[in-house]
């Protein structure tokens, strides 16, 4: 914090979920430091907060080129401390350049507009117009599974939009977070602009959403935290992207072999630890059997091994309690009924094989809860109405797909689906960085997506000019 260096009065362990081996001591912040980090911020943004939206730019951009030079090293961080297989850290690294790239763009766009004022009976002779302006401090508090680029969609628009920040990232994933800090102090970030402290949340949760300066949070995490976190903030602006649930719907007429091998990727990159990992596939009966063998015969071409290995599809889970969680969902759905058509094994490290279910009863935590792990539920369906029904049936509504060659029923399902987003022809594990991503119901509030958190991050003010 304020572009120092603070040793902590805790210290812990940080293990790599693979091998179990220590990688780094990760200091442990308490709420006092997390105050420290609060005020930094706020006496931070009396100057950051001035500064020209070319400057802005400039520093995002700088951090952007540093990250694409390191993007090796930094990849292998992430596969140490997420055990997330290197070809996908590789790709989240990518995009965490992308994002950057996006928020230095979007500095520059943070503009207001005309106002008729005269449009009124009593504006005659007004002039008005709106600007955006920064709102201060925001806090960020970030999961485990994308510790780069989640960080960059909070990070990124805050900056973006002349605020300054204080992060939490997850406590599995703290080195990503403190690689960062030295990245935008090497692209000349001034001093006290992005501050981030490790540590547990029951430690830093409530400074981080409730201190009198900050006005706004950003967290990305569970349904249960996201309620707490809303009731804490009280009247502050935030944003919060919570649990899912994806589905998608597989009309007849529809490429079988090409849309499995694409529904395998979807259901199980990361080992199914992505906020829109696809969790329920709806196929028209006439089309069942064979996708199902499809499906069955992609995800068993899947190969299991450390995170460090070039060829790894599937490794260990973030902890030995998600993988116990995981497998006593799994139980649960077969004492009801559900058939495992491939998968459903527990091998040493914490990793689950890529695991397919079918004839799960509706009231199994497969069906309605967001597993988050290497497990999806197919279902059949015989008309087009039962099975948007049965999408909307969740109290998750972050991100749904269809695949049709029907236009008709294409527009039904972007207008129909309650989701934050609908994905036709593809799965609703599609995400590009710029796109608006947020979610209804049970998923949370408020839209990420540079420009668009960007919007969130500023507050709209009336110039009115009486000539």
């Amino acid at each position: 914090m304020s572009g120092q260096w603070h040793k902590a009065g805790k210290y812990k362990d940080l293990y790599n979920p693979y091998s179990g081996e220590v990688l780094a001591r990760i200091a442990q912040a308490d709420a006092s430091e997390g105050v420290r980090a609060i005020e930094a911020a706020h006496e931070a943004f009396a100057v950051f907060g001035r500064m020209s939206a070319y400057q802005r730019s400039e520093i995002l951009y700088r951090v952007a080129g540093l990250i694409d030079e390191r993007r090796e090293e930094l990849a292998r961080v992430t596969a140490m401390e997420a055990a997330k297989p290197l070809k996908a850290a590789r790709g989240e690294i990518a995009r965490t350049v992308e994002t950057y790239r996006f928020a230095a763009e979007a500095a520059k766009q943070v503009t207001g507009e005309q106002v008729a004022m005269d449009a009124a009976e009593g504006g005659h002779q007004h002039f008005g117009f709106t600007i955006r302006v920064p709102i201060g401090v925001v806090t960020a508090i970030t999961p485990f599974n994308f510790p780069f680029n989640l960080v960059a969609h909070k990070v990124g628009p805050a900056l973006a939009a002349g605020n300054t920040i204080v992060l939490k990232p997850a406590e599995q994933t703290p080195l990503s977070g403190l690689l960062l800090a030295g990245l935008f102090q090497e692209a000349g970030l001034p001093a006290g602009v992005l501050n981030i402290v490790t540590g547990e949340g029951a430690e830093l949760g409530e400074v981080l959403t409730t201190h009198p300066l900050v006005r706004k949070i950003s967290f990305t995490g569970s349904y249960a935290v996201g309620q707490l976190i809303q009731r804490q903030a009280g009247l502050r602006r935030t944003t919060l992207e919570l649990g899912s649930n994806a589905a998608l719907i597989i009309d007849e007429n529809t490429d079988i072999a090409a849309v499995a091998a694409r529904c395998v990727s979807g259901a199980f990159a990361y080992n199914g630890q992505v906020c829109i990992s696809l969790q329920r596939i709806l196929v028209h009966q006439s089309l069942y059997e064979e996708f199902k063998q499809h499906f069955v015969t992609a995800a068993a071409k899947l190969i299991t091994g450390s995170p460090l290995e070039e060829a790894t599809d599937v490794t260990s889970l973030i902890s030995e309690k998600a993988a116990d969680r995981i497998m006593n969902w799994i139980g649960e759905a077969v004492a009801g009924g559900a058939v495992i058509e491939t998968g459903g094994l527990r091998s040493a490290r914490n990793i689950i094989a890529p695991t397919l279910l079918t004839q799960v009863p509706r009231s199994a935590k497969v069906w309605t809860e967001e597993i988050f792990g290497p497990v999806a539920v197919l279902l059949p369906f015989d008309h087009w109405e039962e099975a948007i029904r049965e999408v909307n049936s969740s109290r998750y509504g972050l991100m749904a797909g269809v695949y049709t060659s029907d236009i008709k029923r294409a527009f039904e399902a972007a207008r129909e689906l309650e989701a934050g987003g609908v994905v036709v022809n593809d799965i609703p594990t599609f995400r590009v960085d710029h796109m608006p991503y947020g979610g209804v119901k049970d998923s949370g509030k408020g839209t990420e997506g540079v420009a668009y958190a960007v919007q969130e991050m500023t507050q709209l003010k009336l110039i009115s000019f009486n000539v």
